[in-house]
């Protein structure tokens, strides 16, 4: 199976681990176990429950008690709707190569994660890479989708929260994207990870899986969770996906580990406090890029709404890439290129880490820019974030 190279991991896989400054980071800053335990109200007996347990493979689906914890975080589903897997990764994974294959039309709305168009367009499918523009928002142009998605359609596919523009499709949104799928009998897989990061909404919000009889969650511990050591993710679908996805599950996952499920289901079971955490973070953090960017005459963006990550459009004439390794090299600060996201003349800006990263780190890109001559002389930023549609 043939398929293209995972551009934004690729990226940071070379860079993460060689800079001052990690303004690419896409999680919130991580927990430690002994903030995990005094968030949960636990202490170290909670770590002390293990000390008898095998390290077997322990339930394979995902124990009862984190599969209720996950459900809880829904309106409607219970362990039954729910299968764990490696990360939401692999949970977007299982449900492609579960779902979709030779022929069928996948309707993507991009920019987005690159598991949702490479991974269908391996396996043989037909993707059509619907554009969302800066003059929207990031958000879809529901008449146009409509359009998009014929009665071929065999799935569409989005990011909500988006990731990298950090656009938030509401309820209203998602069922109007729930009805357009429903006139193809088309199925709806949300990539869910960085749900609950809303900026001006202390719920949770929404969830395909709860507003579509065909819609299909994936999410996970990495991002709002702050948990992304734990690898652990899942889908929430409905029976007849759950069972195509268990089916290519067993070649590839069989069970998550047992010390990842116990901590999860900590985390989960105290998911107001955890996200209460995220949130304060985020919020801090955005409001500090938002006033930095105002004093960027080289900088525009449209503000996120929730996730971790924003897409800056900079006005100056050097290529993303390039634009992110002069700036890594001379100031230690690390942003990822648009380029990774077939977004050239953007750079994603994670807005969920340290904040004194953030607060060192913004200084120099500053100073970076300023030492720039090359501004573009003919289209405004404005115009540019609009002008690049494909990944």
């Amino acid at each position: 199976m043939e398929i293209e190279p995972f551009a934004v991991e690729m990226w940071m896989n070379a860079h993460e681990n060689h800079c001052a400054f990690n303004l690419a980071e896409t999680c919130v800053s991580s927990l430690t176990l002994d903030e995990l335990l005094r968030l949960s109200g636990r202490n170290a007996d909670a770590l002390a429950e293990l000390l008898p347990r095998k390290l077997t493979y322990g339930a394979i689906e995902g124990s009862d008690r984190l599969r209720d914890a996950i459900a809880a975080l829904y309106e409607t589903a219970t362990r039954r709707d729910v299968v764990v897997a490696h990360g939401t990764a692999g949970a977007n994974a299982l449900v492609w190569q579960a779902m979709v294959g030779p022929g069928d039309r996948v309707v993507s709305l991009v920019p987005t994660y690159q598991q949702h168009v490479s991974i269908p367009e391996s396996l043989g499918a037909e993707v059509v890479r619907f554009p969302l523009r800066a003059e929207d928002n990031w958000l879809p142009d529901m008449d146009a989708l409509a359009r998009a998605v014929t009665p071929e359609t065999r799935m569409v596919a989005l990011t909500n929260p988006n990731n990298p523009t950090g656009a938030l499709i509401d309820r209203t949104g998602l069922e109007r994207i729930a009805g357009i799928a429903r006139t193809a009998n088309a199925w709806v897989l949300v990539d869910e990870v960085y749900r609950g990061t809303a900026q001006d909404d202390d719920a949770i919000g929404p969830s395909v899986s709860d507003l579509y009889e065909r819609g299909i969650s994936t999410a996970g511990m990495s991002k709002a969770f702050a948990l992304a050591g734990l690898r652990l993710g899942w889908v929430v679908a409905p029976e007849e996906v759950l069972a195509a996805v268990s089916r290519h599950r067993d070649y590839n996952t069989i069970s998550v580990g047992l010390i990842d499920d116990h901590l999860a289901a900590l985390a989960l079971e105290s998911a107001d406090r955890v996200l209460d955490r995220s949130r304060r973070i985020t919020r801090a953090n955005l409001d500090r890029i938002d006033a930095w960017i105002a004093a960027e005459p080289r900088l525009d963006w449209v503000r996120p709404r929730a996730g971790t990550t924003a897409l800056v459009a900079y006005d100056l004439d050097v290529p993303s890439e390039r634009f992110c390794l002069d700036l890594l090299a001379e100031e230690g600060v690390l942003f990822t290129p648009g380029s990774a996201m077939g977004m050239e003349g953007h750079v994603r800006i994670g807005f969920a880490n340290d904040p004194d990263a953030l607060e060192a780190g913004l200084p120099r890109v500053s100073a970076f820019l300023a030492r720039r001559g090359d501004i573009r002389p003919d289209t405004s930023s404005h115009a540019r974030a609009t002008a690049v549609t494909q990944p």
